[in-house]
């Protein structure tokens, strides 16, 4: 086993000048029974805006702290230690920023040493110790936490999480041995895979203490105080810490493999398999099943060291950054003092999409939102499934009774578009149709005040061509949702030649009350994620129209690492919405966007897929693949490399022309809307990353993405 005490650190802390150190505070408390407990505070002196956060010089001070208590603990000056943080947080876990400069693998593989060197000597202080989780904890935070004997969490804690798979890497600072060990292997598939995958799932205090990461749990009003007690009769033997989910030599010897096994083929059928962390966190939680724990952080170790190093982390670093950074602070956006204030909403239409916007835009603004319709019958509909989601939220504990009553007062339908009168912001769901809409807002401005916003949602049609019977074009602009609307956080503000800045800002503004990012786009054919979707289904159809059979076509781009493949995505979005996209790039841009008369006889067929009574794909359906098949003689099939290539390769030309006609400020706007609009993976960075390490982005355009490329170190 590696002896960590004879590895040299200081390399790390060569890199580390800049880093915001977390101190280690350290106080005694005399406790009920008279014996004296020494508490470690994690404190980095910035506000709550700035977490605990730990670097290799934090990590040393941390080490050497409770070495010096190991001497008190040995002379008899304390009984136990413990560990928590500053108000309302523990740890964020490493500085990823930091973490993301790392030199070469084998400082990698001392960062995860170190890690494991500082938490490891609390199990060798000779005294019980304690982590009070009193608020915010994540990766390594968590990690802090399960090296001790015993654990209480704050129930007001927002968020405990081990989140490291969705950044491309793994729980490396003795997660993936101990939690297993601790909360039983299916608690910790959840915590350490599962959840990651779910947009980043994390705990509620209570929901940490029920799945046993915590032996008690305190209310916030006095948490430390009722902690400190709590301690103390563990330390009295009055407390007797029972944890009924850890786990037995049953589970180690029939449930372990399976749960990983079943756990193995959901990853496979979700995500494929080209992205690294979560089949090595798969491997390293198996493994904890037996074994010390020495052996388990070993492990841990070259799994780091190895996923740090590589192109996957780099990505998921720059991926990181977009989603924190410049997602919060949005290229071209106008001055906020612009905005104008919305106090009333008007939505037109009450279809499914239509309503959902009504849901979101009434949970959100709290402000009162009114449907219409042709017909009081439709209207109705709208009303019934925006009062029964209301319902449901209510049943799920997602909103109080009070709440609930408010919003359903606050939400009305009607006909008259005479109540659209006072509200200042008016978006439509309409079918997407250009006479449609042009005609629905000519019919609107009718009713509304000077001052109000117009906002389309359309996917690809002309921002400025719908506008074209306004008598006042520049009070409208594209507001792009992605579906489900509650979920997707991305939403594309397309900016019209005509928009005015103050209708732009307002736009922006309500998008952030949304919670949703919110990208600027030109008004071009498809904006940003509808445009590379029509590149990617448009050659997905000429494959399998020109000969190349549904089955090369489907897994051709795996290498992508997409949640699904192209003919699933086209399922998906709709076969007739699939085909208007792919017909509106085709006019806009004929020479590099394909006609597929064959996808418009799929979408009458209305499927691709043979799918079981549960929706499960069982192959392809036989009239699609005859649709496609063109007559014998006639084809000409590409290999799925041949096919990957070219994908790629259209992709980088497409991209570029979209920045060099400033669709948008940057690549990574392009990326971001991707991540955010159309799940590519973070592990991937988006695009513009992967077009640039497969040398599509040399081959289109003679040059890169992104100086210097974002690739992994040697």
């Amino acid at each position: 086993m590696t002896d960590y005490s004879t590895i040299d650190f200081s390399d790390l802390q060569a890199f580390s000048v800049d880093e915001v150190v977390t101190h280690s505070l350290v106080r005694d408390v005399p406790l009920g029974s008279g014996k004296t407990l020494a508490l470690i505070t994690l404190d980095n002196g910035r506000d709550h805006t700035r977490p605990n956060t730990l670097g290799p010089v934090g990590l040393l001070e941390y080490l050497h702290t409770l070495q010096g208590l190991r001497s008190r603990a040995a002379a008899g000056e304390i009984d136990a230690v413990a560990v928590t943080g500053k108000p309302y947080i523990l740890a964020a876990g490493a500085d990823l920023s930091k973490v993301g400069e790392i030199p070469s693998r084998d400082a990698a593989r001392k960062m995860a040493q170190l890690g494991h060197y500082a938490f490891g000597e609390m199990k060798k202080i000779g005294v019980p110790s304690f982590a009070f989780v009193n608020g915010l904890a994540l990766g390594g935070g968590v990690e802090v936490a399960l090296a001790a004997d015993y654990r209480t969490i704050d129930s007001s804690t927002p968020a405990l999480a081990l989140p490291e798979v969705f950044l491309g890497i793994i729980p490396g600072w003795g997660g993936a041995y101990l939690l297993p060990n601790l909360i039983g292997i299916e608690n910790a598939l959840k915590v350490v895979i599962e959840n990651p995958l779910k947009n980043n799932r994390t705990l509620k205090g209570q929901e940490a203490f029920d799945l046993g990461i915590a032996d008690a749990i305190f209310g916030p009003g006095n948490y430390l105080e009722d902690s400190l007690k709590w301690a103390d009769g563990v330390l009295t033997g009055a407390v007797k810490v029972k944890r009924p989910n850890e786990p037995g030599k049953v589970e180690r010897l029939v449930k372990w493999d399976a749960a990983v096994g079943i756990a193995r083929k959901m990853l496979e059928s979700r995500i494929g398999t080209v992205a690294k962390s979560p089949y090595r966190a798969l491997d390293l939680l198996k493994a904890a099943k037996s074994g010390t724990p020495e052996e388990g952080f070993e492990r841990e170790d070259e799994a780091l060291a190895e996923l740090i190093a590589g192109d996957q982390f780099r990505a998921s670093i720059y991926a990181f950054n977009l989603v924190q950074k410049r997602a919060k602070k949005p290229a071209g956006a106008p001055d906020k003092a612009l905005a104008k204030k919305v106090t009333k909403v008007g939505v037109i239409g009450a279809g499914l999409m239509a309503s959902q916007f009504a849901l979101l835009f009434v949970r959100r603004l709290q402000v009162p939102v009114v449907i219409t319709d042709l017909d009081q019958s439709r209207v109705d509909k709208g009303l019934e499934y925006i009062r029964g989601e209301i319902a449901t939220l209510l049943s799920k504990g997602r909103i109080s009774s009070d709440e609930s009553n408010r919003l359903n007062a606050l939400v009305s339908g009607t006909t008259d578009k005479a109540e659209f009168a006072d509200a200042d912001w008016v978006i439509e769901a309409v079918f997407e149709e250009l006479g449609v809409k042009q005609d629905v807002f000519a019919e609107i401005e009718k009713h509304v005040s000077e001052t109000a916003v117009l906002a389309t949602n359309t996917s690809s049609l002309s921002v400025e061509q719908i506008g074209a019977k306004l008598a006042h074009p520049e009070r409208l602009v594209g507001f792009h949702f992605f579906n489900p609307v509650a979920v997707m956080p991305l939403i594309e503000v397309v900016n019209a030649p005509a928009t005015d800045e103050a209708t732009l800002a307002t736009a922006m503004g309500v998008a952030a009350k949304l919670k949703k990012t919110a990208v600027i786009t030109r008004d071009t054919p498809g904006f940003v994620v509808n445009r590379v979707l029509a590149k990617v289904l448009g050659e997905a159809m000429h494959a399998v129209d020109t000969g190349t059979p549904f089955e090369v076509m489907n897994h051709a781009l795996d290498r992508f690492g997409l949640p699904m493949t192209p003919f699933e995505l086209l399922e998906l979005v709709g076969l007739k919405v699939g085909a208007h996209v792919l017909d509106t790039h085709h006019a806009a841009f004929p020479d590099r966007f394909f006609e597929s008369t064959n996808l418009h006889a799929l979408a009458e067929h209305g499927r691709i897929f043979d799918r079981d009574d549960k929706g499960k794909i069982k192959g392809f359906d036989k009239t699609a693949v005859k649709i496609v098949t063109p007559p014998k003689g006639t084809g000409t099939p590409m290999t799925a490399d041949e096919i990957a290539r070219r994908v790629e390769d259209g992709l980088a030309d497409e991209v570029h022309r979209m920045l060099e006609d400033d669709v948008v400020h940057a690549a990574e706007d392009i990326d971001l809307c991707l991540i955010l609009g159309a799940g590519y993976p973070f592990q991937m960075g988006g695009l513009t990353p992967y077009l640039d390490r497969v040398g599509a982005s040399e081959r289109a355009f003679g040059d890169t993405f992104h100086h210097p490329l974002i690739k992994g170190v040697e």
